[in-house]
């Protein structure tokens, strides 16, 4: 395989830093949501004072208005959740609109103690939580519990939610993608969804994943017959990603015509569905998808070259998932962490990612790019 020109890989706009990070402030965790209506992108992230989990002191965010040319102008950084004296702390972003009510909602985990600590010691120290604004809004609303209205979260030894996005369906239902530790002698991670089908009112867990998965993002497609099926993308300890998805009876892990291969130990990734950008009447319902994902490692929990990857396999039935992924298009080289995608409309993209020079801690940057670039770039993987 020969090398490709960086012309024909390079997008047309240069990312752009949304928060830099600086000795004794940290930023990690990207979210980013893109409001069609008014045109605007909303990014969020974890604020610390060091890399450890531990550290987190608020949530930020940032809001970023985007012209007819797919240019973003920035707002400054606001300070949205804060950590409280009582040792909780705002953790894993993941923003969802719900567009009947035209609310934006904030969920997050309020935690105390460590993750490790509560899968050793068997103890949920996580509590669910969202914050939420209407366009009218001028502030965001104080938080509301969503953990003491469900019984199941007794039986983790710890859960958490996203990071990243939430969706609502077509139909009306929101998804908050999950996963959570169960209590047995060795706890295993698994992959689930809150839903809520009375536009954030009221919540209910689906079933998890029976294999052992971790963070994942969700999104809605279509198949042949026009029926709603959730796809699903979750973090694996390594090997493969999780791949599955969910109809109404249930959820069901798939095995693809091309697997997405999963660094070592694992690293979150992003997956949005948007409409297939053939320009054809028939296939404007059709869904294709995008991933975004560390490359590459160095090491263990050194990411390199976070690459997006396109799936514009239709799929014809629920036994017919036949989802073929592109080679990875990489926008952004070196270290690479965690990502959220996000569709802007009109063929363009936008990623919130963690990268930098020498850590993926050094900045979150958001990098613009359209279908024709992502198409350019997977043809430079393949020359």
């Amino acid at each position: 395989m020969g090398k490709s020109s960086s012309k024909s890989r390079k997008p047309r706009f240069e990312k752009e830093i949304v928060f830099k990070s600086k000795k004794g402030e940290v930023f990690k965790i990207p979210a980013i949501y893109y409001n069609d209506n008014d045109k605007t992108l909303f990014a969020f992230a974890e604020k610390r004072t060091s890399q450890e989990d531990s550290d987190v002191v608020a949530l930020v965010m940032r809001k970023g208005k985007v012209n007819r040319k797919s240019e973003v102008k920035w707002s400054k950084p606001k300070e949205i959740v804060k950590n409280c004296d009582c040792g909780y702390r705002p953790m894993n972003p993941c923003v969802v609109y719900e567009k009947h009510t035209q609310t934006l909602f904030l969920f997050f985990i309020y935690v105390n103690k460590t993750e490790l600590w509560q899968i050793e010691h068997h103890k949920n120290k996580a509590r669910l939580r969202y914050i939420s604004k209407k366009k009218k809004d001028k502030k965001w609303s104080k938080f509301t519990e969503v953990t003491n209205l469900l019984p199941v979260f007794k039986n983790w030894s710890t859960f958490a939610i996203g990071p990243g996005h939430g969706i609502q369906t077509k139909s009306g239902r929101m998804i908050v993608p999950a996963y959570a530790f169960t209590k047995d002698k060795e706890p295993t991670p698994h992959a689930f969804c809150f839903y809520s089908d009375d536009c954030g009112k009221t919540w209910e867990c689906e079933e998890m994943l029976p294999e052992t998965s971790m963070e994942c993002e969700m999104t809605e497609i279509f198949d042949g017959n026009r029926d709603r099926l959730i796809y699903c993308s979750a973090r694996n300890l390594g090997g493969q990603r999780v791949q599955a998805t969910i109809d109404q009876t249930g959820f069901h892990t798939l095995t693809t015509i091309s697997p997405l291969e999963e660094v070592q130990k694992g690293c979150q990734g992003s997956v949005i569905s948007f409409p297939a950008q053939t320009g054809d009447a028939k296939t404007s319902q059709e869904k294709w998808l995008l991933f975004s994902h560390p490359t590459k490692q160095k090491s263990i929990w050194e990411r390199l070259d976070l690459g997006v990857y396109l799936s514009t396999s239709p799929v014809t039935s629920v036994a017919e998932f036949n989802v073929e992924w592109s080679k990875p298009w990489v926008i952004n080289k070196g270290p690479s962490g965690y990502s959220d995608l996000t569709y802007i409309e009109d063929g363009w993209f936008a990623c919130l990612m963690e990268c930098g020079e020498k850590s993926p801690t050094d900045d979150i940057a958001c990098q613009v790019f359209s279908y024709d670039e992502v198409l350019k770039g997977i043809a430079g993987f393949q020359t």
